[in-house]
């Protein structure tokens, strides 16, 4: 085959690139039919003759003048935009021509479908950080408390230090979800996603898949492709692990090597996965007696617990309760379409009265319901007797002293150990001896119930 024929049955036939072929005076020796078109000659018309007539800021030229290649240029003849490419043709190593040729006929196309795809990515990074973003921030967390003023202080400092782990404990409805989202949004994590795990609400065989993600056929019914985990969705931003103390011993190590490691493995795959996000797990358990009991393990709980807030609960600041009832009465107010402009004193003293041992999420809860009643009735301000259900809890509470398990397990706990830190004078492995518990875990309840170390005179003197 010649020459002339192999370059018809390579460039002729092909509409997409735009091909020629010059001496090394720069005069065209072959030109294909594409090119020629772009160009709007005939092919008698072209060959033979200085491609620089046709296109005066050829790059023929330069490459010809200096043997080099010149690779990858934006291209614009007769209104197509081309990325083309000129290299230069030796011989027996002399410079004997040029060829050069073009890749697309129409960049602006390429350009087009690029930003379509970038639009497109964008459009599901948006969904992605709109469907997981923290909604809540420190502005939510309402009351004038000093401890809750001290929390809100110290949970400040610590969003700013976007990868330290913390762990928020308390009883239900204090607003460890609320402190999670508010240490997010005010982190460098805030503009990418923060994603709530209920580790109690997925079953144990799910949970590894929905945190990790899984590989294509890793089990029956998995999805064609796979599916990444919560820990990859929010690559960059914030993954809440709440209800961390219903997870199961074997979850506890996959989660212990993640923390460590900040890789995961997808379930049926075989290679790791790079994370950077960070952990806030929030637990209403016990996690230290739990330690004890080896249902929690201790190495996951030290990982967790590098900035602990301990929340407090709503009868330990009941000063707060009539700024929290305006508060979540402009809330509710929107959420039921209803006008409560205020609540009555009676009702607020009834208010006060009580235990509330589901803390500020069942003072909401029994403002919803009063504030039903009272726009049934027609009612914009709060009584008494639409807390009626609520004064006859009141007055089986007064009557029988009653308190709920956990406070009443609290305040012996403590009391117990205040009782032999005083027995021992301060002597703690005495104390951690008699109370047939470890030193470290005795130092844990210390700081827990925020009991001060009382050293007997010889560790004064030693000290």
């Amino acid at each position: 085959m010649k020459i002339g024929e192999l370059l018809e049955e390579l460039f002729d036939q092909n509409p997409y690139m735009a091909a020629l072929i010059t001496d090394n005076e720069g005069n065209l020796l072959y030109i294909n039919k594409t090119y020629l078109k772009i160009l709007n000659l005939s092919k008698e018309e072209a060959l033979g003759r200085p491609i620089k007539e046709f296109t005066p800021q050829t790059r023929v030229t330069a490459v010809l003048r200096t043997g080099k290649a010149v690779v990858g240029y934006n291209w614009r003849v007769n209104g197509y935009n081309m990325i083309a490419s000129c290299i230069p043709i030796y011989k027996d190593g002399k410079l004997n021509g040029a060829f050069a040729y073009s890749v697309f006929l129409d960049i602006w196309n390429a350009k087009n479908l690029v930003e379509n795809l970038l639009n497109e990515l964008n459009m599901y990074k948006d969904e992605v950080n709109e469907l997981y973003r923290a909604k809540y921030s420190f502005d939510d967390i309402v009351g004038n408390n000093e401890k809750l003023k001290e929390l809100k202080a110290f949970a400040r400092q610590i969003a700013s230090h976007g990868s330290t782990t913390v762990l928020i404990s308390g009883e239900s409805g204090t607003g460890k979800e609320l402190f999670a989202n508010a240490i997010h949004n005010s982190s460098n994590r805030s503009g990418l996603p923060f994603i709530r795990v209920n580790c109690a609400a997925i079953p144990e065989n799910l949970l590894e898949a929905e945190l990790f993600g899984y590989e294509e056929g890793a089990y029956t019914g998995a999805k064609k492709g796979g599916k990444p985990g919560k820990f990859e969705l929010a690559n960059g931003g914030t993954v809440f692990l709440d209800e961390i103390g219903e997870m199961s011993l074997t979850m506890q190590s996959k989660l212990l090597v993640v923390l460590q490691e900040q890789e995961i493995e997808r379930v049926g795959g075989n290679r790791p996965i790079r994370t950077n996000v960070r952990v806030i797990a929030a637990t209403n358990r016990d996690l230290e007696k739990m330690v004890e009991e080896k249902k929690f393990r201790e190495d996951l709980y030290y990982r967790l617990n590098v900035v602990r807030l301990e929340m407090v609960p709503l009868r330990s600041r009941k000063e707060d309760i009539p700024v929290l009832v305006q508060h979540l009465i402009c809330k509710l107010n929107k959420k039921l379409n209803v006008f409560i402009k205020d609540i009555s004193e009676g009702a607020l003293k009834l208010l006060s009265s009580y235990y509330w041992p589901g803390n500020v999420r069942e003072l909401e809860n029994v403002l919803e319901r009063a504030m039903i009643m009272a726009d049934m009735k027609h009612a914009s301000i709060l009584r008494s007797r639409y807390f009626a259900f609520l004064n006859n809890r009141c007055e089986f509470q007064a009557a029988s002293g009653l308190k709920s398990l956990k406070t009443m397990t609290w305040e012996f706990e403590k009391e117990a150990i205040s009782k032999v830190l005083q027995a021992t004078r301060g002597d703690m492995s005495m104390a951690a001896k008699y109370l047939e518990i470890d030193l470290s875990t005795l130092y844990r309840k210390l700081k827990k119930y925020h009991i001060p170390a009382e050293f007997s005179p010889n560790q004064k003197k030693r000290s």
